[in-house]
This record gives structure tokens, sequence and C-alpha cells, in this order.
């Protein structure tokens, strides 16, 4: 296969995030009108911005193992299908119960397209050129959140009638394109990537060498920095900015630089760490970002110095991003085949984070009032990521 052929099929499965993002952070961008009119605690309000992290944690690796044997064709198209039943079924939820229920179900769907990517990249280009590969498809991630914020949120929920119509249309454009990628999946996906074995001995063996991996567990720290700081600051920011006065149309817009920087990072970052050689460099400095952005938002009201803020954590994990997903194909013992279930294990521990942070954000808001005490916390898992990725040999 040449390279424009590999990046074309890439772009085409990335869709896929982009309709998993969109469908997944409209309803942050509605947290407050959601919590509104469907009379949700601070704590329930968390647990819904969190319950898709809340899903990798029992499913990542069993997803993995299933997208290393299935392949990436059929697994990406599957999981949108289920992604887009998901949405649907929100915009008709009544209550917090059937909210979380839906959400949870969209979180399944998600699993099969975070490790499906990395699959089909590390298929599809030699390790050394998966970098840019990678910041590829989060670039369309990006595309989809940065599209729930700023145009979801002020632009097309308005025009739509309000955010059930704009659940039940997203969902719907999600389960036509996931019919669409079946068809080009079925077409141009190498015949290697639906290959099968669940034989127990085989699963067994994969599941033991990911396990007994010491440099994979470094990149788990990182996932669960990473993780904890995009959930919870995607899950809370636009309802931090409305507390400190904000409209709410602006409140979108402005967190939607969060993801604007998200975008850079990840375009420039992992692209240079590779052209250099530096990947531990860069992980290091991306931690370090992430703490010093982090604690500027805490500190700091309406202003300059905030949307700095904003724009060093978003470059710092939009970095982070790519690169723990580029990193595992590359340790002693992982390779291709295992990147999925690698993947799945960093998201395994990864989204305790992704769960945690929107839920201690809520939490602690409830218990002291403030979001600075939440805020702090993910500032202290900047500095972990730089230690650990200080240890990494890359």
């Amino acid at each position: 296969m040449t390279t424009r052929r590999a990046y074309g099929l890439t772009l085409l499965a990335a869709l896929t995030y982009t309709s998993l993002m969109f469908c997944w952070f409209t309803l942050p961008a509605y947290l407050s009108t959601i919590q509104t009119e469907l009379t949700l605690t601070g704590t329930q309000a968390g647990l819904v911005a969190g319950a898709v992290p809340l899903v990798y944690i029992p499913l990542a690796l069993v997803s993995g193992l299933v997208v290393d044997r299935v392949g990436a064709g059929r697994s990406l198209s599957v999981g949108l299908a289920i992604v887009a039943v998901a949405q649907m079924a929100r915009s008709v939820a009544g209550g917090f119960p059937s909210l979380l229920a839906a959400t949870l179900l969209l979180g399944v769907g998600a699993t099969a397209i975070t490790f499906g990517l990395p699959k089909l990249v590390s298929t599809l280009f030699p390790a050394g050129e998966t970098g840019a590969a990678s910041s590829l498809y989060l670039l369309c991630a990006s595309a989809g959140t940065a599209g729930a914020f700023s145009v979801g949120r002020p632009i097309l929920g308005p025009a739509l009638g309000g955010w059930r119509p704009l659940f039940l249309a997203s969902g719907a454009v999600a389960l036509g394109y996931a019919l669409v990628w079946a068809l080009v999946a079925r077409a141009a996906v190498p015949a290697a990537e639906t290959d099968s074995d669940f034989q127990l001995e085989s699963l067994t063996a994969d599941l033991r060498a990911i396990l007994s991996n010491p440099a994979l567990r470094l990149v788990v720290v990182l996932g669960v920095v990473y993780l904890s700081v995009l959930h919870g600051l995607q899950g809370w920011l636009p309802t931090i900015l409305e507390s400190r006065g904000m409209a709410s149309g602006t409140a979108g817009q402005t967190a939607t630089l969060l993801v604007v920087a998200n975008a850079a990072g990840i375009l420039t970052i992992p692209v240079l760490a590779d052209r250099y050689d530096a990947r531990r460099v860069a992980v290091v400095c991306c931690g370090a970002a992430v703490a010093v952005g982090v604690a500027t938002i805490a500190r700091t009201g309406v202003g300059v110095a905030l949307l700095a803020g904003i724009v060093c954590t978003g470059l710092g994990v939009g970095g982070l991003s790519p690169l723990v997903r580029a990193i595992p194909p590359e340790l002693d013992g992982i390779g291709p085949r295992l990147t999925g279930v690698a993947v799945g294990f960093v998201f395994a521990g990864g989204e305790v984070g992704g769960f945690g942070g929107p839920v201690v954000i809520g939490a602690l808001y409830d218990a002291t009032g403030t979001y600075a005490t939440g805020l702090g916390l993910l500032c202290l898992g900047g500095l972990a990521a730089v230690a650990a990725g200080s240890r990494l040999d890359v």
C-alpha cells in the first residue's frame, strides 16, 4: 500500500473519531442546561460527564483483545453504530438514570474506536512514522470536540430547537457514517486486519506480555494524567467559566480554545519528537505545561492570564495524547501485533483518571464551593507526568 493511500484510509477512519467526539461532548457543552432541566446535583452531573471514561476501566483490555483479532475495519464501524444509538437514546432521557445508562452505552462504542485507530495505524505505517498518522486521527477527534462546543452548542442546538433535537440529529448522522465506513473497510482494509484467533492460550499469552511490561506501566501513568486533565476540563471548563460571569455561549466558545491548543499540540509535538528522537523530552515538557497551565486556570479570573493557562494546558495534553498511543508499539515485547491490547491496558488504567477527573471536580465543588480544589489535583497530575516521563527510555 502506498503512503498516500495509507494516509487516505487513516483519514476516512478518523472521521469515525470525529463523529464519536461530537456526540460525546455535546453533553458537556450543554451540561449546565441539562443539569437544570433534569435537576441534577453537581455530583450527578460529574458522574454523567465522567461516565464514558468509566466504561473504559472494565472494558479496555477486553476491547483491545477483540480489536486485535476482529480488526480495525469492523471494530470502527460497529463502535460508531453503538455510539449513534446511544446518542439518540440520550436525546429522550427523562432523568439521571436514563441519561447515565445511555452515556455508558456510548462509552462501549467509544472503546472500539479508541483502540481500533491505533491498531489500523500500526498496521499501515512503520513504527517510526506512527506519530504523524496518530496526530492525523487525533486532530479529527479534536475537530469533533471543537464542533460540539463552538458549533453544536451556540449554533446547531438553537437552530434545531435545543439539546434534545441536536442529540437526535447527531446520532442519526453518526449512524449513517458507520454504514459508509463499513463499506470502505470491506473494500480497502488489508485482509490481515480481519484475521481472528480467540483461543484461550492466545488470549492468556497476550495478557501476560502486556501486564508484565514495566515500561508500559509508565505509559499508564501518562494515560492517567492525560485523561484526567482532558476529561476533567472538557467536562467542566464551560461551567467553570460561566461561574466566573461568562455568558453560556461565550463560555462554550472560550472552552474551544482548549481544543484548538490541544490540536496544535497534537500536530506539532509528536512530529518534532519523532524528528529529533526526543520522545522522553517531549513527555516531560508536556507534563510541565499541564501543571503550569492548570495552576494558572485555577488561580486567575477572566482575562489574558486565564486564556494563556487554557492554551498552555491544551498544548501539554495535546502532546501527550498521540504519544501515549505511539509509544506502546515501539516497546520491547509489544509491537504492532499487540498494539490494540497494549493501548487498551493504557486506557484501562488511564480512564480511572478520565472518570475521576470530572467526578472529583464536581464532588469537591459540592463540598467546598470552589473549583480550585479539583483543579489543584489536576495540577499535581502534570507533575506526575514529568516524573514518569523522565524514567521512560524512548
